[in-house]
């Protein structure tokens, strides 16, 4: 049975924005290169931190959300931790309420988008 998980990751502000695609469609790529299917994906744009890291006050913030086996995890934040863009990330198993609650987020979106 496969897990859902959500991965928050933040990159450095310095990043042009073809940069910033690049890097998310990189770790997008090494999700679907490992069996998992992703469920939703947002980009929250260059946001402030709550405190200085590396000496930056902002970030571009990612979410993706996935479906995988616990094994993907792992191979995942090997990468995050090899890449320089990365300047924080946290990923974690969604139980079946946040599941739950991430589904009613999609669809308020969705019906925002619309109207």
């Amino acid at each position: 049975m496969l897990n859902q998980y959500e991965t928050v990751f933040i990159l450095t502000p310095v990043l042009s924005d073809n940069q910033m695609k690049e890097a998310v469609e990189k770790f997008k790529t090494i999700l679907a290169d490992n069996g998992a299917k992703i469920v939703n994906e947002e980009c929250w744009g260059l946001r402030k931190l709550a405190y200085p890291i590396e000496g930056k006050s902002t970030g571009f913030y990612c979410l993706l959300e996935f479906e995988a086996e616990p094994t993907i995890v792992n191979a995942l934040e090997t990468q995050y931790r090899r890449d320089e863009k990365v300047i924080r990330y946290l990923t974690t198993k969604l139980d079946k309420f946040a599941v739950e609650y991430s589904a009613k987020r999609k669809s308020l979106k969705s019906k925002e988008k619309e109207a």
